[in-house]
């Protein structure tokens, strides 16, 4: 009996400039559709949000093509295995935002903020304080739903439906943040590269972003400091810090 072959999901997003969205979005549908993937690639003027899956030398052949526009060149995909596509379609848009804040000055592809990595981040947590002794907290991104499933422990968590509400909420609670450092997360890292500029221009000065977001702590330091699973937007649902399908325990509401 032949073994399955097993599929590669990989996530990527960069923010750079891109004036051709349509046509570029035509040629990635087209290759993407040659390779026979599944998955979802949203383009819009600030940048490209990439989710596919397939076998090994599909997904690495649809990385070289993104590879070979100098706009993408160093586009870093997250990878994890299935054993299944855990999408039923391909699906290549054109959209307004590629992660939809409603705040066109917050532009990422002209700089991103300070990012810092899980394994400075996991040390900072363990002693109780980054490098030049100022408390740290976590702050997570994403809507209530997904932190209900997992999170670190004692983020700040506003609870929010929708990522437009992020900003409102973040600039209400500016005065308690400005002597702390704060570090936010989110899935892949996408939502963070705009929540910490919007947290900047509210005054908070030590913000920094999880440099690749959830799934890439759980790949570099495990689940150190987290709490549960990890929600992700296809059909595994939630993924454990081994980056494997978790079983959900209650009814999840997307809204």
């Amino acid at each position: 009996m032949t073994a399955s072959v097993p599929i590669i999901n990989i996530s990527a997003y960069r923010f750079v400039s891109i004036d051709d969205c349509e046509a570029l979005r035509e040629s990635l549908q087209a290759e993407c559709e040659r390779l026979q993937l599944k998955g979802t690639v949203l383009i819009a003027p600030e940048g490209i949000n990439v989710f596919l899956a397939g076998p090994r030398e599909a997904i690495d052949a649809a990385l070289s093509y993104l590879h070979a526009d100098s706009r993408f060149a160093d586009l870093n995909a997250k990878e994890s295995l299935s054993d299944a596509p855990p999408f039923r379609y391909l699906k290549v848009k054109h959209k307004r935002e590629i992660i939809t804040m409603n705040r066109s000055a917050i532009q990422p592809q002209s700089g991103r903020a300070p990012a810092v990595s899980a394994a400075t981040l996991k040390r900072w947590l363990d002693q109780g304080h980054d490098d030049a002794g100022r408390a740290v907290v976590t702050l997570d991104t994403r809507n209530a739903f997904e932190a209900d499933l997992g999170h670190f422990e004692d983020c700040i968590d506003y609870r929010i439906d929708k990522f437009s509400e992020f900003p409102p909420a973040v600039e209400a609670d500016a005065a308690a943040l400005r002597d702390k450092t704060v570090v936010t997360y989110c899935t892949g890292g996408i939502r963070c590269e705009k929540a910490a500029i919007v947290m900047r221009e509210a005054g908070i000065e030590n913000v920094y972003q999880l440099d690749g977001g959830i799934l890439k702590y759980f790949e570099e330091v495990g689940d150190a400091h987290w709490q549960g699973s990890c929600f992700v937007f296809d059909e595994r649902r939630a993924l454990d810090s081994a980056l494997t399908p978790a079983p959900i325990t209650h009814e999840v509401e997307q809204t």
